[in-house]
């Protein structure tokens, strides 16, 4: 039996923020250009170094016809707009056996990337002219950098309010592209947030957990905005904690989470682990 090469696409870029954080841009080999929605996603993989040799009388190995990979799903952080290659947000995981490898690689490596590209976690249905409120913890920023950038002038938001959290500045891996847009376009705010950040550091922003600042009046003295479920439209993504904690709260205002029962809810997020 002949056993084919699993890879498909190759790195072409990558971006260290820190060492436990980078960004990777990815390319088909066909140059095939991917239409997606922003907040969609779709998985990486390499090969399993500790996978025995392919039994070729497997009938697993049969189906995979390959070496067998292991693979992770992650959200897009580039723009549909961007042709040439795909983007992706990635924390390294100390105890995962996904990232230890990808973080062996450099621009010109080959690994997996799954060119069908699936999730619901986009802005569809959500009608224009809204204030926007995305709320994303560490590399759950991802999503929402997407939708900034294809949207960004189209009318699709009133006000946006960029929420972003992480445990230190250095996490903050977008902070001055954010800080820039945000200072350029009065439609777009921009609130980054540290909670372990020493407090001897320089940093002058805001401390504390994202959903302390979604306090309706911490909120509105830093926004101008009213967390008005008539008005707003609430996206989280991140840490199931977060995501749980901010939508009891937001819960209690009287928004409602999106779901088959509610349609028309106000509330959408994106679990990430």
């Amino acid at each position: 039996m002949t056993v084919t090469n699993p890879y498909n696409a190759t790195l072409i870029e990558r971006e260290d923020i820190h060492a436990a954080l980078a960004i990777f841009k990815i390319r088909l080999d066909s140059d095939d250009a991917l239409d997606f929605e922003p907040g969609q996603f779709t998985t990486l993989g390499l090969i399993d170094p500790d996978a025995p040799p392919p039994n070729p009388n497997s009938p697993a190995t049969k189906r995979r016809r390959g070496p067998k990979l292991i693979r992770r799903a992650y959200t897009i952080v580039s723009s549909p707009k961007t042709k040439t290659h795909l983007e992706f947000y990635i924390v390294h995981g100390d105890e995962g056996t996904f990232t230890p490898l990808l973080w062996q690689l450099k621009p010109g490596d080959p690994l997996f990337m799954d060119p069908k590209i699936k999730g619901n976690f986009t802005l569809a249905g959500i009608p224009d002219g809204k204030d926007l409120i995305m709320v994303g913890t560490g590399t759950g920023l991802a999503p929402f950098w997407s939708m900034l950038n294809t949207y960004r002038h189209t009318g699709c938001w009133r006000k946006l309010v960029l929420l972003d959290g992480c445990r230190y500045v250095k996490d903050l891996g977008y902070y001055e592209q954010l800080t820039k847009i945000a200072e350029e376009d009065d439609s777009i705010i921009y609130l980054p947030t540290v909670t372990r950040e020493p407090d001897d550091a320089p940093w002058a922003g805001l401390r504390g957990r994202v959903h302390g600042i979604l306090e309706p009046e911490k909120f509105n003295e830093l926004t101008g905005i009213s967390l008005d479920p008539r008005r707003c439209h609430v996206l989280l993504c991140g840490s199931p904690q977060m995501i749980d904690q901010a939508s009891e709260n937001l819960g209690k205002l009287g928004f409602v989470t999106r779901d088959r029962d509610h349609p028309d809810g106000n509330i959408h997020f994106e679990r990430y682990w």
